[in-house]
């Protein structure tokens, strides 16, 4: 390469000597002649070395002995797996705090159909009994929250005394004779239809809810009060039946003599975990999984004790048999926990979710049970529950009822009063158990600092006017304060208006912690096609909250 026309004409090794002169034709060129030398002392150089003693078997045995690596070097990766380790490790405690947090909201709900509902149910009928005498103040003769009071408490009694034509015993022999494989085969079509009637049941009670509340100034828009009732008792009656047959057959198991079935139904816990475990799930898919365990759990408790109370009373109440029956609900309960720790454990470590979620769902249950406690509320606390554990109290109290008045004879007066005791023991018990509810709610709303979530108004389109219109006539909603003595309260707040909000349908602020993504969210004011599409999902996910009891399917 010439060097700009100065000095002396330099090689490609940047040296002056000059060039090689060229190949005549049919020649090999000077570089092809240095490759082909290369080559052959290559190979040569190779031939020595395979000779010489170093590369022997001894050496290299030595060498797979003696060699060394950094595990610092791939730092990351190793910090990684040892978090995930770690995370497993913690599954079982956070998982157990929320399954026990959310079994004593099913139980609170659940001890309200029994204590507080009669009492509201009496004061409702009072208020429209003396109504004359006081005058007709208001447009309506009963709030909705005692309209809803009395149709619960209706259909409680119409399904109490339409159980009475469902005979229990006939009910176990005719189950008892079937197959050990029938009645596997059963247990699992039951657990189905149970998720499946429970999902369309609290549809069917808000339904009628909402029909006999509605206000009367608008257009009619259903078929009637009258027929969504009956509806809701043919759903009640139709799913304590159901109740009571898995009953039977978890009777019938406890009852085996080779305890075989027992062993299967048991064994089904199991199954569940391949159902599971291989499937991808994010935040919101798990917590629908966990509230579905809470709910199943939560039912399990309540069929042992009817278990329990039905071989009572065929062995004359007698306490040893008691202790028979021990080694096997154990086993029940025993068998529930440990499907559950090994399913969650593998399903945050499949999935890369942190043990801290559970955290976050039990901030979540615990805002809805404070949200309920508020003057302007939308809903009741155990239909809150209903919605989002899937667990409806009606039918297994109607059940439950069922078992213990037949199980349990009352006769003389100290047996009434035992039975008053009793009454006042299950209403202390639920009185005990709110307060205490209500105050880990707020410490767990506090720690998780959704309080400013409680300043947020809850907006309801109504059909035909756009949800822009309805931004101002929401003035002050309810929060959580505390005084100077530490005590919380829930009081008036003036809350701040969020613009430019997508969603037509109800929000509840416990939702909108879930279903917010991790990172940061795009500008609502893109395109409109965008819009709508985010919009859609966000809609998606809060009908799934409220409908699918159990599993997601994806």
């Amino acid at each position: 390469r010439q060097d700009s026309g100065r000095g002396e004409p330099k090689t490609l090794w940047g040296s002056s000597e000059p060039r090689p002169p060229a190949a005549g034709p049919g020649q090999p060129s000077p570089q092809q002649r240095t490759e082909t030398l290369g080559f052959y002392e290559s190979d040569r150089g190779r031939k020595k070395k395979r000779s010489l003693p170093d590369l022997s078997l001894l050496r290299f045995i030595s060498a797979e002995l003696t060699r060394g690596y950094f595990l610092e070097h791939n730092e990351a990766k190793y910090t990684e797996r040892r978090e995930r380790v770690y995370t497993c490790m913690r599954i079982p405690k956070e998982l157990e705090k929320l399954m026990f947090f959310g079994i004593f909201l099913c139980l609170d709900a659940f001890l309200y159909v029994f204590t507080l509902l009669p009492l509201r149910v009496f004061l409702a009928m009072f208020r429209f009994i003396t109504l004359p005498c006081y005058g007709l103040r208001d447009r309506r003769l009963l709030q909705p929250a005692q309209v809803c009071d009395i149709l619960k408490g209706v259909i409680l009694v119409i399904c109490y005394f339409m159980m009475h034509y469902v005979d229990y015993s006939m009910m176990y022999h005719l189950i008892r004779g079937q197959s050990v494989i029938k009645l596997y085969i059963i247990y699992n079509m039951l657990e189905v239809a149970d998720r499946l009637i429970s999902s369309f049941g609290q549809d069917i009670l808000d339904a009628l809810y909402w029909t006999a509340t509605e206000p009367k100034e608008r257009k009619r828009a259903h078929i009637g009060v009258i027929p969504h009732f009956f509806m809701a008792v043919l759903y009640v009656f139709l799913h304590a039946i159901l109740i009571m047959v898995q009953a039977t057959t978890l009777n019938v198991a406890f009852n085996s003599h080779n305890k075989s079935l027992l062993t299967i139904m048991m064994s089904n816990n199991f199954v569940e975990i391949k159902g599971s475990v291989f499937k991808k799930f994010e935040k919101n898919n798990l917590f629908q999984m966990s509230n579905s365990d809470i709910k199943e759990r939560f039912t399990n408790y309540v069929l042992l004790l009817i278990v329990c109370l039905r071989n009572m009373e065929q062995f004359s109440w007698n306490p040893d048999h008691l202790w028979v029956l021990f080694p096997d609900v154990c086993m029940v309960v025993a068998s529930e926990i440990a499907v559950d720790i090994v399913k969650h454990a593998f399903i945050t470590k499949f999935n890369d979710i942190t043990a801290d979620v559970y955290s976050e769902y039990r901030a979540s249950l615990a805002f809805d049970l404070v949200s309920s406690r508020q003057k302007n509320a939308y809903t009741d606390y155990s239909d809150s529950v209903s919605r989002r554990m899937g667990f409806i109290p009606l039918p297994l109290a109607v059940l439950l009822i069922r078992v213990v008045t037949s199980s349990i004879k009352v006769q003389g007066v100290l047996a009434y009063v035992c039975v008053v005791l009793f009454y006042c023991g299950l209403i202390s018990l639920k009185v005990l158990n709110s307060i205490v509810l209500l105050g880990k709610s707020c410490q767990y709303v506090k720690e998780a600092k959704m309080e400013e979530k409680l300043f947020n108004p809850v907006l309801t389109a109504t059909p035909g006017k756009p949800a822009g219109k309805q931004q101002g006539t929401f003035k002050s909603t309810q929060g959580i304060s505390t005084d100077e003595n530490g005590s919380t309260s829930v009081i008036n707040q003036p809350l701040h208006q969020k613009e430019n909000m997508p969603s037509l349908l109800v929000t509840s602020n416990s939702d909108q912690f879930l279903t917010t993504p991790d990172g940061e969210e795009k500008d609502i004011s893109q395109d409109s096609s965008e819009l709508k599409h985010r919009s859609a999902k966000k809609d998606l996910l809060e009908i799934d909250r409220f409908t699918i009891c159990g599993n997601r399917i994806d």
